[in-house]
């Protein structure tokens, strides 16, 4: 009997033919380097190119603290790697 409830697993199931949980566990591993790369770029480029309002490198205002907090908070997948 079908209650019209179903899990996470049975959605990707159903919308990547059984490949969803692989296409999930990719895009969560390359979430955390892909912000990482982001905050590089961010800190070497020139200031004028992205935003003329900021206050400086270390400044915790901009778009640098934003992409290193976004890293940050994407790395479990990773931590879960090597436990």
């Amino acid at each position: 009997m079908m209650t019209g409830l179903e899990t996470h697993e049975d959605w990707l199931k159903g919308r990547f033919g059984g490949r969803g949980a692989i296409a999930a566990r990719w895009l969560s591993l390359a979430a955390a380097p892909t912000f990482a790369v982001m905050a590089l770029v961010a800190a070497l480029a020139p200031a004028d190119m992205i935003c003329g309002a900021m206050q400086g490198p270390l400044s915790l205002q901009g778009m640098v603290p934003m992409y290193a907090l976004m890293s940050a908070f994407h790395l479990a997948p990773w931590l879960r790697l090597f436990r």
